[in-house]
């Protein structure tokens, strides 16, 4: 796994300091940018799993900073802070190709559990589209489609299919499904995966009965999704 690496890209001293503290005790290395052009610098330079990133910063707005990063083909995640906490500012944020964002002030762990999970989003991702077979997800539109179809899922089987849908043909256990679909929730039964992966099944499986099932249980292992 290795450290994980964050850039901190605030020009507030003492805000950026406790940041870096604070992620420093949860073993992550932290950098740090004082102003808009050094942050961009070090985005483009070096890499990182997470970027925490001032939308009010001299010099090169971190709006800005999103979208040159975005345009370099640069997908490393963006946790944007404002200290506005306006809908506007959101959305022109994550228009700009930011991941989330978190308003000022606030609880560090917000900020903690937010940054886990960006760091946990697999990166450069080529299109939104992710498929195998005739099944296909997009992660931007939400739309799931077997055989030209659309399916309707909720939630969490969206976001367990998309998991499958990312490591195709790889066997991912019920562990990893958990902390990757569930994070922090605390209602988590052992068989809750299971339960879950019916739905799943009787959704984009035995809902196209003239299709190859492409939802596999391995025994003792976990489950994985593939052709074959």
């Amino acid at each position: 796994m290795g450290l994980m690496r964050v850039l901190v890209v605030e020009d507030e001293h003492k805000i950026a300091n406790s940041i870096k503290k604070g992620l420093e005790q949860e073993s992550y290395a932290v950098d740090i940018a004082y102003d808009g052009e050094a942050g961009f610098d070090l985005a483009t330079g070096e890499s990182y799993d997470v970027i925490i990133l001032d939308l009010m910063l001299p010099g090169m707005s971190g709006m800005e900073i999103c979208q040159k990063l975005r345009a370099d083909h640069i997908h490393t995640p963006i946790l944007i802070l404002t200290a506005k906490g306006q809908l506007e500012d959101k959305v022109d944020g994550l228009n700009s190709g930011a991941d989330d964002y978190l308003a000022k002030p606030f609880a560090f762990e917000e900020l903690l559990a937010r940054v886990k999970a960006l760091a946990r989003r697999p990166v450069n991702l080529t299109g939104t589209v992710l498929a195998v077979e005739n099944l296909s997800l997009d992660t931007i539109t939400y739309e799931v489609k077997r055989a030209g179809q659309l399916v309707q899922l909720s939630s969490k089987e969206f976001a367990l299919l998309e998991y499958l849908l990312r490591h195709p043909g790889q066997i991912l256990t019920k562990d990893q499904i958990i902390g990757h679909v569930w994070n922090y929730d605390a209602d988590i039964l052992p068989n809750t995966v299971e339960v879950y992966i019916g739905y799943l099944r009787n959704k984009i499986d035995k809902a196209f009965p003239a299709e190859a099932p492409l939802i596999k249980t391995v025994r003792g292992f976990g489950y994985k999704i593939s052709k074959n």
